[in-house]
């Protein structure tokens, strides 16, 4: 078998020549679609090697035809296999690997068994809290996590009086309105009489700590007497003398200076005369001279469940709170066995109040206290009120200064939302105050106006807690502190120009009525006074 070997030479250069034409070549077509003797490549494309003479490389892209891509694929690769040969050397010392000791890894092991148990114990609760009804649920809920002001923890207040059918509103004052309430001059004051007597006040009740505590006594043998205006002799003789035209007592004039700070429901009797005198009253069967306890707190008191025997609902605090500032009025006076003292001051009028063979059947005598009646004028208000001072503070150069006696109790710090006191009154006591004006603002700035109306010099608060917080019989005082009315009036953001706007917008809106009988009542659950018109009778057969 024989056939043709058709091999064209080039003499300038590798490769079939040019001019060689494909159709005169009769092998064009015999060797048509075989792969090509060099494979192609693109200008851009790296070239690694151009020859390798390595012995162990026996092949290349060339020789087996596998294309650009064939070639690119080796060469990335070769590429890799050179990375992977790269390694660096760590020289830095590894840190020493901690090891409890043994102790302390029974005890975190003892810990994570606690806490295993605690979180299956858990899930099964959860489980069960699922299983319950929806309304069950929702009660539950509520009990978990510290304890906190929410709609679910209001108090619904009731109104301090039934309001009848045929009492009808005649003004609605909201506080806003009486906060914005000033006068531009404070009026002028005069003294018209003083009645009663004075015991000086006992200094060693200066010296009192958390560490030295003194009880707190039940004064037995002492009479106080919550008089209403309308009830007091001198006030009517005084108003048959035409010595005012608006007719107060201290408590129930700074009680309304207080207004905008109250939040438990109250109310305040007004009487006008025929000739325009106003008279302003308490009822005798009101809750008007019992103090209150955490009034203006975030957690004010509410009944328990916690508390079977109901100690600390708001009434049971109320009496607490009552009978021991009556009590530490007292209590600090200097006492002579026997029952006299020769330091007593006695004023120009004896105790309107006091019945002296009544008080000598029943082994009674009146308390400290010395009435005051003043009268202050306020433009064409002439207003009579009858202030309370409780003690005299002897200074030197025999210069003595009067004082009203005050007490601020604690009940259960952890349930009232302040602090404890053992710890905190002798090293943080303005800390101790502070929570107090939050917790007790109306309160305190009815003291403090009360003492400013006396004309007190000094006002003496004393800080009284349980000796124990489960009986609520038994006090003991931790610390007595002196302030200046004014200046402490000042501190605590007790406007005295905003209090007496607040009596004058009062005294001219019941001057423009008609002559008759009108309530002063506080909304029990808004920020409302409201001012009812009732018939002449009403109350009377409370009497």
């Amino acid at each position: 078998m024989t056939f043709d070997l058709y091999v064209p030479t080039n003499a300038s250069s590798w490769g079939p020549p040019k001019d060689d034409d494909s159709e005169k070549n009769p092998m064009n077509q015999r060797w048509k679609g075989l792969v090509p003797i060099y494979a192609p490549y693109s200008p851009g494309q790296r070239l690694y090697r151009c020859a390798d003479f390595t012995p162990g490389y026996k092949s290349n892209a060339y020789n087996q035809g596998g294309g650009s891509a064939s070639n690119r694929h080796r060469q990335q690769q070769s590429g890799a296999a050179d990375d992977n040969s790269f390694q660096l050397v760590d020289t830095t010392r590894a840190p020493k690997k901690f090891v409890a000791p043994a102790k302390k890894r029974a005890q975190h092991q003892s810990r994570l068994r606690q806490l295993n148990a605690r979180a299956r114990s858990g899930m099964e609760q959860q489980k069960d809290r699922y299983n319950q009804p929806q309304r069950t649920r929702r009660r539950n809920n509520w009990k978990k996590g510290p304890p906190r002001r929410n709609w679910h923890q209001r108090v619904d207040r009731q109104a301090s009086v039934a309001v009848q059918p045929s009492w009808a509103v005649t003004d609605e004052i909201a506080f806003p309105k009486l906060v914005k309430q000033r006068v531009d001059t404070l009026p002028s004051e005069e003294d018209l009489l003083w009645c009663g007597f004075l015991d000086h006040y006992n200094d060693a009740y200066e010296r009192v700590t958390s560490t030295n505590t003194v009880p707190l006594k039940r004064i037995e043998n002492k009479e106080f007497y919550p008089v209403t205006t309308t009830d007091d002799p001198v006030i009517e003789g005084l108003a048959v003398k035409n010595s005012g035209n608006v007719f107060f007592t201290d408590a129930i004039l700074s009680h309304l200076m207080a207004s905008p700070r109250t939040v438990t429901a109250w109310d305040v009797v007004v009487q006008k005369l025929p000739n325009g005198t106003l008279f302003f009253d308490k009822r005798d069967n009101s809750q008007f001279d019992y103090l209150t306890v955490s009034e203006t707190s975030n957690q004010p008191p509410i009944r328990n469940d916690d508390d079977p025997d109901g100690i600390n609902t708001p009434m049971r605090l109320s009496l607490e709170a009552t009978s021991i500032n009556q009590n530490f009025s007292q209590q600090i006076l200097k006492q002579v066995k026997g029952g006299s003292n020769s330091s007593r001051k006695s004023f120009e009028y004896p105790n309107p109040f006091y019945d002296d063979e009544e008080g000598a059947v029943d082994g009674m005598e009146p308390a400290s206290v010395a009435y005051r009646y003043r009268r202050f004028t306020l433009g064409d208000i002439k207003l009579v009120c009858r202030c309370e001072l409780h003690g005299l503070v002897s200074k030197r150069k025999n210069e003595e200064l009067t004082m009203t006696a005050f007490a601020l109790n604690e009940w259960d710090s952890r349930l009232g939302g302040g602090i404890n006191w053992r710890e905190k009154i002798d090293t943080q006591r303005g800390a101790v105050l502070a929570t107090e004006l939050k917790n007790n603002s109306c309160k305190l700035a009815k003291w403090t106006a009360q003492s400013i109306l006396a004309g007190a010099d000094q006002m003496k608060i004393g800080f009284v807690s349980r000796a124990n917080k489960s009986n609520p019989y038994e006090h003991e005082i931790l610390a007595t502190q002196s302030y200046k009315p004014k200046e402490f009036a000042q501190q605590t953001t007790v406007s005295l120009h905003n209090m007496w706007g607040i009596i004058q917008m009062l005294v001219e809106m019941f001057s423009s009525k008609g002559a008759g009988k009108y309530v002063i009542m506080r909304d029990p659950n808004k920020p409302i006074l409201r001012i009812y018109s009732v018939p002449q009778e009403t109350f009377e057969d409370e009497e």
